[in-house]
């Protein structure tokens, strides 16, 4: 198969227990537990109202205003799955809109990450399934190819595998990679209930800021 037009299948995903139990993390905590590297940065906003996003990757890269591959992903997609949509970031067609996310919620689909544009924005809120994008914009998308299904994409430097997790809420969005997610998990787990320590300290007044000023003289800061 020649490279720029093709759809290929996905051969896994990750599992359905891991999902559920990053459904509940804060994507910032899953983020730092990633050591802060790893982010599909700010222009990916929520679209929806509210609550939190979690699936497996379907993924899609199409020519920039374009959604015809986004159709065939949306007819393609299993139950859960969160389709994941590299069009370079550019905001001048919509690629989906009112009627394209009906059907995707008729479909069982979880989310959408799309790096470009939607349109009919009022609806986006209304449904409120977890959809994250670039922009909106009025004008309408083209349906002529080409694009690519189940390829790695990167969205702004976070590259994303077929099957891969994806996750986001309103600090944004984050993708775990497949074969790390066990210990992704692990680790964000532990970072968790060191934060629920820290904030129990923090409301008994018992809170340690030591390390600030420590970090302060080991940095060479001039102080009093």
């Amino acid at each position: 198969m020649i490279p720029g037009f093709r759809v290929l299948k996905r051969e896994r995903r990750v599992s359905a227990d891991l999902i559920e139990q990053f459904r509940v993390l804060p994507v910032a905590n899953v983020s730092d537990s990633m050591h802060r590297m790893t982010a599909a940065g700010p222009r990916l906003t929520m679209m929806h109202r509210d609550g939190q996003m979690a699936g497996p990757a379907l993924t899609v890269k199409t020519r920039p205003g374009d959604n015809l591959m986004l159709h065939k992903a949306i007819d393609m997609a299993e139950a859960g799955d969160v389709i994941v949509v590299d069009a370079g970031g550019d905001l001048t067609n919509s690629l989906m809109g009112e009627l394209m996310l009906a059907y995707a919620v008729r479909r069982g689909v979880a989310g959408f990450v799309i790096y470009g544009a939607i349109r009919d924005a009022d609806a986006f809120l209304k449904v409120n399934l977890p959809v994250f994008a670039a922009g909106v914009t009025h004008r309408g998308p083209y349906k002529d190819g080409p694009g690519e299904i189940n390829v790695p994409i990167a969205l702004e430097g976070m590259v994303i595998h077929p099957g891969d997790l994806v996750i986001g809420d309103r600090d944004g969005v984050l993708g775990v990679p497949m074969d790390a997610a066990q210990a992704v998990l692990a680790k964000t787990l532990s970072k968790q209930d060191a934060e629920v320590r820290q904030m129990a300290a923090i409301e008994n007044g018992t809170n340690d800021r030591s390390w600030v000023d420590e970090s302060l003289k080991r940095l060479g800061c001039s102080m009093p």
